[in-house]
Formats: C-alpha cells, structure tokens, sequence
C-alpha cells in the first residue's frame, strides 16, 4: 500500500521525524530508507534500540495516528495511475487483496478513499504473526482468497515487500519508488501503474512463464496482491 498505491512514505518519516525529536534524538531520511516496507513492530524494536524510551505498541499507534492525520490533513497521495489500475482489475473480475505492513485502521482509511470497492480483502501487518519480508502476509492473503500462491501475481515497491512476494511463490512485480529494486527477487520491473491494465497483468505473467523474468512459472494467474 504504502509507496505502491499511495505516497505516504513520506508521511511516515514525517512522523518519525516527530518522534525521535520529542525524544532529544536525530532520524534522517537515510535512516527512515532502512524501515521502509518492513512491518511496524520490527521499525518500533529498531527505534527502540535507537534510544526511543516508549513501548512497541505506543509507538506503532502513535506513528499510525499521527500518519492518519496527515493522511486528513494534506490528502491522500495517490501513486500515478494507481486508482484507474485497480479499477481495470476490477472489470476484468481479477480477486484483489491489500497486503500491507500498515494496521487494518489505516489500510481501511485508504481503501475507504477509493471510489469504489477495489478489494476483497485486506491482511494488514497486525494481523499476521510474521510480517514481511516473511512470506507469511503473502500466503496468508492467497489462502484467503481461495487461490494457489503461485497462480497470483504482486505487486511491490521495497525490498522487503519484494522479497516477501517471492519467497511466497507469487510471481512479483517490483515498482521502484524511494528503494532501489535491482538486483531483487523481483521477476520484473515496471516504472509505474500509469496505463497499466490487466492485459499488462497477464502480459507479465506470460513473460515470467516463458522465462522472460527471473523464473519461470507455471499456470495463469488468477489474483492480484498488491
């Protein structure tokens, strides 16, 4: 979700900004890249060890809430062509799930702000017991879904989030944003989600299974996870 359909990463080092700060401490840009895609309570254990004096859960809720009220108080910043893509997935009648590292509060602030009901799930980082980049919120989102993990494809725009695409079998697709995906486990790159349809979906997934991407794969892919 965040840096794949919405621009809120910067939301997010904003907030951590704001923390560390209310605490006497430093936290640059360079050091928010490191938590990017990783689940709240891993950065909250590294912000801890970092020198922030609050527990885990206090700080992934005020992290959340001061993102949300960003969220209110400049818009949601939405990823180029992110909308128009979920909604063609929707006509095509592709099974979509939100599979974030966000908390089911703020994941729902953000599906709420779509037009129209663009997935049938969502697995949010507080529902999982691994988060990414385990494989866990990826296998958890297809078995919800009714669908074989490798008959889905991902979409994904870090590191971890790419890493726990693939290690779940999930054909992936890598959406460079503030991280550099190359040399990833990514099965290949696109520069965005502006003109993307679902002919583009099955398009990539016909490349991977030919051998055009980092594997091939088998079957055609029946969801969508981003």
């Amino acid at each position: 979700m965040d840096g794949t359909l919405v621009d809120t990463e910067p939301y997010w080092m904003t907030a951590e900004v704001e923390l560390f700060s209310s605490h006497g401490l430093t936290w640059t840009h360079e050091d928010a890249l490191q938590v990017v895609g990783l689940g709240l309570w891993e950065s909250a254990a590294l912000f801890r060890r970092h020198g922030v004096d609050l527990e885990p859960d206090d700080i992934v809720n005020g992290l959340t809430d001061r993102v949300r009220e960003l969220v209110v108080e400049r818009g949601v910043p939405w990823r180029p062509g992110a909308r128009e893509f979920l909604r063609a997935l929707r006509e095509a009648s592709v099974p979509t799930a939100l599979v974030t590292m966000s908390v089911r509060r703020m994941a729902e602030d953000i599906a709420a702000a779509i037009p129209f009901e663009a997935f049938d799930l969502i697995v949010p980082g507080d529902e999982v017991t691994e988060p990414k980049p385990h494989p866990e919120p990826y296998l958890r989102a297809a078995e919800l879904l009714g669908v074989e993990i490798t008959d889905c494809v991902a979409l994904e725009d870090s590191r971890a989030g790419v890493t726990s695409a693939a290690a779940s079998g999930a054909i992936t697709i890598g959406l460079p944003n503030l991280q550099d995906l190359s040399g990833t486990a990514a099965d290949l790159l696109w520069d965005g989600l502006e003109g993307r349809t679902a002919a583009d979906v099955a398009d990539a997934v016909a490349q991977v299974r030919r051998g055009g991407g980092r594997t091939a794969r088998a079957t055609d892919a029946s969801a969508v996870t981003p």
